[in-house]
């Protein structure tokens, strides 16, 4: 997907959920490039990084780096719509996280999610995952992942 394309598709999402007149948000291919060396960078300690671009009333748009295995998530509240944009991982959905652990309400972390289904993800690829979905990205060793998140609301 080029970066044009993900902009068209980013720009249509978000004109359907915003129903006030408001401005538009765009990022460029450059824009993205500049933010993941920045994202990178930060992400040399732990291996990965993520900085949310913009807050609305029922979503938010981030732009996360990794280039480390993540650890498994759940979301209660919010779905995560990904956008990749550079990379590949091996996304691993559904199953169950075992000794999860409440990070703050609505957010669940774990080591690993469990008896999942997996899927090889790469740039152009775009992913949703449900609110209440266990998932986690798996990234090989040398391999680095760029990929725009919008989390939508599904759940009060």
């Amino acid at each position: 997907m080029t970066g044009k394309t993900a902009g068209i598709i980013l720009g249509t999402v978000l004109a359907g959920a915003m129903a006030q007149a408001a401005p538009a948000d765009h990022y460029t291919t450059a824009d993205l490039a500049a933010q993941m060396d920045k994202l990178k960078a930060a992400a040399a300690a732990t291996g990965s990084s993520s900085e949310t671009l913009q807050q609305y009333q029922n979503h938010f748009t981030m732009l996360s780096y990794r280039n480390k295995d993540g650890g498994a998530e759940l979301h209660q509240r919010f779905a995560d719509i990904f956008f990749v944009v550079r990379g590949k991982a091996t996304l691993v959905t559904e199953g169950s996280i075992p000794n999860a652990k409440d990070e703050s309400p609505g957010e669940v972390r774990g080591a690993a999610v469990v008896g999942g289904k997996t899927a090889a993800i790469e740039a152009g690829d775009v992913v949703h995952i449900p609110a209440g979905t266990p998932h986690q990205l798996l990234i090989s060793p040398g391999d680095e992942f760029l990929y725009l998140v919008i989390k939508v609301k599904e759940h009060d």
